[in-house]
């Protein structure tokens, strides 16, 4: 079985989805990781450049080997903690929004997902990786709140994040290729006020339902 969870940051994908697999016992991924690791090798080779040579990014993005999963290593790198500073974040959204790099990125979640139960979250997760996925949700907060979450995840000021934030939102929502959005039959859930319990317990009961 396959449980996609998809939603904005700061909706608590990451921390719900972990949580989620361990009460399962599924396999967790972490879609947006793979993004971020692309993104880390960018700035890494000179993210000026990167960016401007036609199918550059694309071609980083097919050539590395990552392994998703709590603990995130690119290239034999354990890249864990690398990927979530803040510049890899603002990269990683540009990184997303190119077709190549978004192509050589579902064509190796595909792959690591085709066996097994999965716990997978990420953008267009329901959408796009794992449009058959049995269980597909999309969890929301209002903007405050996520930018809440991540300013206590990262450490910085909740304004700065909130007006980061909105940009991201808006860069994601409207890109050519596999924007931000629900899927047709996804359940949506939000998490303004609830806590990770609540969500995952009510995950799990759609999830046994699902899986009769």
């Amino acid at each position: 079985m396959v449980i996609a969870i998809d939603g904005p940051a700061g909706a608590g994908k990451s921390t719900v989805a972990r949580a989620l697999a361990r009460c399962l016992h599924y396999c967790y991924l972490d879609s947006g990781a793979m993004y971020r690791c692309v993104a880390l090798e960018a700035l890494r080779r000179d993210a000026g450049s990167v960016l401007e040579a036609p199918g550059a990014l694309a071609e980083l993005a097919a050539g590395l080997a990552i392994q998703p999963g709590d603990r995130v290593v690119c290239d034999g790198r354990d890249v864990t903690d690398a990927i979530r500073a803040p510049a890899v974040s603002e990269m990683a959204s540009r990184v997303a929004a190119d077709p190549g790099v978004r192509e050589a990125m579902v064509a190796m979640q595909r792959a690591v997902m085709a066996n097994g139960d999965w716990v997978a979250e990420g953008r267009d997760i329901g959408t796009v990786v794992a449009p058959d996925a049995e269980l597909k949700i999309f969890l929301t907060a209002d903007a405050q709140a996520r930018a809440q979450r991540r300013a206590r995840e990262l450490g910085g000021d909740a304004e700065v994040v909130l007006a980061e934030q909105a940009l991201r939102d808006a860069r994601d929502a409207t890109r050519e290729h596999s924007p931000l959005r629900p899927a047709a039959d996804a359940v949506e859930l939000d998490t303004t006020d609830l806590d990770v319990e609540a969500v995952v317990g009510a995950i799990v009961a759609l999830a046994r339902t699902r899986s009769r």
